[in-house]
């Protein structure tokens, strides 16, 4: 099972998102079993995670909370180009030092978040709405084992009162569904990485994602 870390377990490490985003604060940090894993094998990871991005790979829960999200969304404009990068805030990627800007990642066609930068140990991927600017940051951690295991950890900057109303809102949907339902997810695409990486079918299991 992942294991939910303090905020110091974030901010201590010397990530390049620190100069990036020093106006977001951490909302939440995670840490993934990845059991085997060695320090050069972040790229496997990331490429096992895009491999159960795909609809079929999210449980019932989830694609039903995902569901009523966007239809309200939709219903109440929190989601227009108006309000998200290039409309409301600027992207994280006009921040970059020349070297991250050489980096800009994967976008994945089944998420909504947008690549801001991926090295060696760390990637950073955004997402704006009406509600809060978010960042997902991935970091490659060294493994009380001898291993490493994932790190994941949400920043956010709200959009004023009604954003930190809409976050405190959903914190027990996320705690109590999504991301448990993640866990399992995320930590089965790192069992699944040998057949990930060959281009091999998964299991269609829809409580898996």
């Amino acid at each position: 099972m992942s294991l939910r870390l303090p905020a110091a377990e974030h901010t201590s490490r010397p990530w390049r998102i620190h100069e990036i985003a020093p106006d977001f604060r951490v909302e939440d940090v995670w840490a993934f079993r990845t059991p085997g894993a060695g320090p050069e094998d972040f790229p496997v990871m990331l490429a096992a995670l895009r491999s159960r991005t795909a609809p079929q790979y999210q449980t019932g829960p989830v694609r039903f909370l995902f569901a009523v999200r966007w239809r309200l969304g939709a219903l109440l404009g929190w989601d227009g180009p108006d309000a998200g990068l290039g409309g409301r805030v600027r992207s994280l990627r006009d921040r970059l030092p020349d070297d991250l800007r050489r980096t800009p990642g994967v976008k994945d066609p089944h998420i909504p978040f947008t690549p801001v930068y991926e090295v060696a140990d760390e990637c950073a991927q955004e997402l704006a709405n009406r509600t809060v600017h978010t960042v997902c940051h991935l970091g490659w951690v060294p493994a009380g084992d001898g291993g490493y295991e994932l790190r994941m950890a949400a920043l956010v900057k709200p959009n004023g009162l009604f954003g930190r109303a809409y976050l405190a809102f959903i914190k027990p949907f996320r705690y109590l569904i999504v991301y448990p339902a993640m866990t399992r997810r995320w930590e089965r695409a790192w069992r699944d990485r040998d057949r990930a990486a060959a281009g091999g079918e998964f299991d269609s299991c829809p409580v898996l994602r």
